[in-house]
């Protein structure tokens, strides 16, 4: 890890480890050990940390270490709903003001996913999968949707990633992210936000059997 963007460095690797449960929901996130683990000055961890706050994937706790958030499934069934019409509507600003080389990016991102569907690394492909979501976003020129989207898709990302662990195969979720792909390209409204609202459903089904096996466990 490096100046001058060291902060974003460790924020970058504790959000892996989080997402890893390498760094447990609830689990106590000690300053001095985490610093000396990651060979790095107190004073960036603490900036990453405040990063990972505003993500929601850290708690701060006045005159205690942080720990890492354990949301609710009413928390992020709550927070799904959110994003899910974000990104619905997305959809539509997407269609209507997506320049040629922002579809070709999206495109780009499906087929990267599609050249990735044999590897073992789930995260690397969960990380392109989120850049696929977030290209479109981008792709609507709205700062404030692009802002609002991009926080409530980091806080989420963990729910995610154990919903994308969940999938039997990737086959459906390419598929969807095709269709989702070809009605941008065809700019088809009802074809794009039909399987970005069908996408969502399987991820709120997904995260529901996590949280209910999890009470069992």
């Amino acid at each position: 890890m490096a100046e001058p963007n060291l902060a974003e460095d460790i924020a970058n690797h504790m959000r892996r480890q989080i997402l890893l449960g390498e760094l447990a929901p609830g689990q106590s996130i000690k300053e001095r050990d985490n610093a000396t683990e990651l060979g790095v000055s107190r004073t960036p961890l603490r900036e990453a940390i405040r990063m990972l706050a505003k993500e929601g994937l850290v708690i701060l706790r006045p005159a205690r270490s942080p720990i890492v958030a354990d949301p609710s499934l009413k928390e992020v069934s709550d927070a799904l709903e959110v994003l899910g019409a974000l990104e619905l509507f997305g959809c539509t600003l997407a269609i209507e003001n997506a320049s040629e080389s922002q579809i070709a990016r999206v495109i780009g991102h499906h087929e990267k996913l599609l050249s990735m569907a044999d590897t073992r690394d789930s995260l690397d492909f969960f990380e392109e999968d989120m850049a696929f979501h977030k290209s479109i976003v981008e792709a609507t020129g709205n700062l404030p949707l692009i802002e609002t989207h991009g926080a409530y898709l980091a806080r989420l990302w963990r729910a995610r990633y154990l919903s994308a662990q969940r999938a039997s195969d990737r086959a459906r979720v390419l598929r969807q992210h095709g269709v989702i792909a070809e009605g941008l390209s065809t700019r088809d409204i009802p074809k794009m936000t039909n399987e970005t609202k069908e996408h969502f459903d399987y991820l709120f089904a997904n995260v529901s059997v996590f949280y209910k096996e999890r009470e069992d466990s």
